[in-house]
């Protein structure tokens, strides 16, 4: 099984492919798309665009997303949730099931520790998947996604939203 993480951002949406055999984990690929200017619709056709492009060059079977949360403000919140739509809708776009983990759960499934900070997570990133080497902390984040996603596919009860 192939699974693509995604690290929701409106500037930097990172991803990152890993390929799952058994309980095997390796790296495949990892990026991220960008989006620049002060259009907002622009901004997310360029995230659309490039995630497409993504999907359709590492073709995956399986896609997992990062939950936001809520912080004090509002309308970086509200924009946020707009970038993890286009992460969301991507994926199905192209029949992929999507699952959905809290930061807490992909920290607690990555490292053992769900308030594990990010140097913590790359590292056992690193551990999981040797020798890869991170695009960015975003494209490291959506590693971790992907992991996440993995352990949690092969445990009954997964949220996945088709």
């Amino acid at each position: 099984m192939r699974v693509l993480g995604i690290d929701p951002g409106l500037r930097t949406l990172g991803w990152g492919v890993i390929e799952v055999d058994g309980s095997r984990l390796s790296h495949v690929a990892n990026g991220h798309c960008v989006s620049e200017g002060k259009d907002l619709a622009l901004r997310l056709l360029a995230l659309h665009s490039q995630l497409t492009d993504v999907v359709l060059r590492y073709c995956p079977d399986a896609a997992a997303v990062e939950q936001t949360f809520v912080n004090k403000d509002g309308a970086g919140t509200l924009k946020l949730g707009q970038a993890r739509g286009i992460a969301m809708l991507v994926p199905a776009q192209h029949g992929l099931p999507v699952g959905e983990y809290a930061p807490n759960s992909i920290k607690k499934t990555v490292v053992g520790v769900g308030h594990a900070d990010k140097g913590q997570v790359q590292h056992m990133v690193k551990m999981q998947l040797p020798g890869v080497v991170f695009f960015g902390p975003d494209a490291a984040d959506a590693l971790a996604i992907a992991i996440c996603h993995a352990h949690h596919a092969r445990a009954p009860g997964l949220r996945i939203r088709t």
